[in-house]
């Protein structure tokens, strides 16, 4: 019972200080969305906005920064399991790296074309806001700065939300299924900002790389998986949204 204890006030300390707080302070946002005078489909939600605009390098500094301490919760994460775990086999190494590769496109598959019908579907049914991936301006350092941002989630997500929490509640003897269908809850609940189509799709999301994590012991396709996506979404936004009138 006191192990459980510890590993309980271990997972809320991670959240807390990472993804949790952050489902949070999306939860508030739905509200405020939700009762303010617009509409929810007349809302936007900006996933990577700039900073200081009238200062490119500056932002460029905060951008950065804001990556590099966006990975801290998750070496924190990784490290905890290892002092838990002598032998710990979530999938955070280079020893299967075709499989890796290939599954994480398959993956990025898999999510990404039908996340793209969800979006639309939930743009037309008014439970989504108007989601713009990027908003750095253009500049030479933003198509990286969006590649980086779309691997941190990827490194971020996966492994606080898959390889750290599912493997913490199955030593605290949950089941499968428990774990996993609570690890989507709360990656479906951290992108309520977006709307409700941000919650469903990344509630599946969350069923989908849980299920994944549970046949192969590995994250590190699904990080490639979440990367891809990202990548897809934030550069390819930033370099046809003029031009393709549906993105805005």
């Amino acid at each position: 019972m006191i192990e459980k204890r510890g590993i309980r006030a271990e997972i809320l300390l991670v959240l807390g200080v990472s993804l949790g707080s952050s489902a949070i302070y999306a939860i508030l946002n739905i509200i405020n969305r939700l009762t303010y005078v617009k509409p929810l489909s007349e809302q936007t939600a900006t996933l990577n906005p700039t900073v200081v605009a009238d200062r490119p390098w500056l932002d460029l500094l905060y951008q950065l920064a804001n990556i590099g301490l966006g990975v801290v919760p998750a070496l924190l994460a990784v490290h905890l399991l290892r002092r838990a775990h002598e032998d710990l086999a979530v999938g955070l190494d280079r020893r299967r790296p075709g499989f890796d590769l290939l599954s994480g496109v398959g993956m990025a598959a898999l999510i990404g074309l039908p996340g793209l019908g969800l979006v639309w579907v939930a743009r037309r049914l008014g439970v989504s806001a108007q989601i713009v991936p990027e908003a750095l301006g253009d500049h030479w350092w933003s198509v990286p700065v969006l590649v980086l941002s779309a691997v941190e989630n990827g490194v971020l997500e996966e492994v606080v939300m898959i390889a750290y929490l599912l493997t913490r509640l199955r030593d605290m003897q949950w089941g499968w299924w428990p774990a996993v269908v609570t690890s989507a809850v709360i990656r479906g609940s951290y992108h309520l900002y977006q709307g409700f189509g941000g919650f469903v799709g990344n509630f599946v999301m969350g069923l989908v790389f849980g299920y994944f994590f549970r046949r192969t012991q590995r994250v590190m396709p699904l990080i490639i998986a979440h990367s891809i996506l990202d990548i897809v979404s934030f550069v390819g936004y930033a370099l046809l949204k003029d031009h393709l009138g549906f993105l805005n």
